[in-house]
């Protein structure tokens, strides 16, 4: 199942959001544009899923407030809102379609001191039928109803959906968080882009795969037979990045910890193995890119996958992400700042969508529905070629006046 259609109204620097998803969706954009912010509308809608960490109060909390998360460009008390249809491919007929809608819970009403938001309004449809909107009747008698979702309640109608969002998986995995995850505590990090520091110990718990510190944790969990399994066909892809490389093996050292281990076919026969703690950058977040690939069979969020890696490694990329996915029925969307990225001549106008900042917040297009992008990219120019054309750059160039 994927998402095949977001709308949102009032998140963070989008004023109005209306676009269809692929299976397989590159999101671009200048500096501050709000591709982080684009990914974490399907972050929240996973975090707010999650009843055992606190649901909506909690994926509101750990972004601030609703005043953090509003659109800058709105009046205060505007409603944010977020709609998200569902289906087994995008060329399927949609299967469900949720809808929230949320703003900060007036202090005039009864609501416990915790509280940051106050639904709106709620509504889910399967095959078309309309299974819940709220604001309802019970909603009218008990308003702290309204600080919680049909997401978090014992709802055996909606429990499909709910799966799919609480599976949901973020990855921007920092390497010495992988390295050294007994000198660097989760909590001494911002766990994301747009996290705040005062966020809940489950939350910090959630994050830890999705930055690199469990990633370890997290194989050692898997069965070993799927582990065995998962670790081969990696091995097989480091060693096309890598041609030196001979093993790649996980085991657990004397005290129980786990580890990553290499040898490499140069080195010294009584040379031994590396750990993570000697691999490089690059080879890390491969490592942690394909894991979470062979991992996730849900929609999978990744944030500037290409950061330290080999040109040759990120021009392959677009490729690897369409196999692994098609394999699986995975939806992947990715954020990235790589023109080289976009290089692959199959990536159509439809899988990228376009931000650019306005007076008014940022404008989501798909590539395909810009003139200019779709006459170039008919004419065999490849994305990459395209769309980072930098509207911006004359101001960029000033960046070498500075002294």
């Amino acid at each position: 199942m994927i998402i095949t259609h977001l709308s949102a109204t009032n998140w963070r620097n989008f004023r109005q959001i209306d676009v269809p998803l692929s299976e397989r969706q590159f999101i671009v954009g200048p500096n501050a544009s709000g591709k982080s912010n684009f990914l974490d509308i399907f972050r929240f809608l996973r975090d707010i899923a999650k009843n055992e960490r606190g649901g909506l109060q909690a994926a509101v909390a750990s972004r601030g407030s609703v005043a953090i998360i509003q659109s800058l460009v709105v009046e205060q008390d505007a409603e944010v809102a977020i709609e998200v249809r569902l289906a087994d491919t995008s060329e399927s007929a949609e299967t469900w379609k949720y809808a929230i809608g949320f703003r900060q819970a007036p202090q005039s009403q009864s609501y416990s001191h915790r509280y940051f938001a106050s639904l709106t309004h709620e509504r889910v449809w399967k095959d078309g039928k309309l299974l819940i909107d709220r604001p309802d009747a019970e909603d009218e008698k008990d308003l702290d109803r309204l600080t919680r979702t049909s997401l978090e309640e014992t709802n055996h109608d909606i429990r499909e959906l709910v799966n799919f969002f609480h599976s949901i998986t973020y990855l921007h995995l920092v390497p010495q968080l992988l390295r050294f995850p007994d000198l660097i505590t989760v909590d001494s990090v911002e766990t994301d882009t747009n996290a705040q520091r005062s966020g809940s110990r489950s939350r910090n718990k959630s994050t830890r795969t999705q930055l690199g510190h469990g990633l370890l944790e997290k194989i050692a969990s898997v069965d070993e037979d799927t582990r065995c399994s998962r670790m081969k066909t990696i091995e097989e892809a480091l060693k096309i990045a890598i041609p030196q490389l001979e093993h790649l093996e996980f085991k657990h050292d004397e005290v129980g910890r786990p580890h990553l281990s290499v040898r490499c076919s140069h080195w010294h026969p009584s040379s031994p193995a590396q750990h993570e703690e000697q691999f490089s950058d690059g080879t890390l977040r491969l490592l942690g890119l394909l894991w979470a690939l062979l991992e996730s069979d849900s929609l999978l969020l990744l944030e500037e996958p290409e950061l330290s890696l080999h040109v040759g490694i990120v021009s392959q990329l677009a490729y690897l992400l369409f196999g692994m996915k098609a394999s699986k029925n995975q939806q992947v969307l990715v954020s990235t700042h790589s023109d080289v990225l976009l290089t692959e001549p199959g990536i159509d106008g439809t899988e990228v969508l376009m931000l650019t900042p306005t007076k008014v917040g940022t404008e989501v297009k798909l590539a395909s529905d810009i003139g200019d992008v779709r006459h170039l990219l008919k004419a065999g120019f490849t994305a990459g070629e395209v769309v980072f054309t930098d509207p911006q750059s004359e101001h960029s160039e000033r960046l070498g006046l500075l002294k």
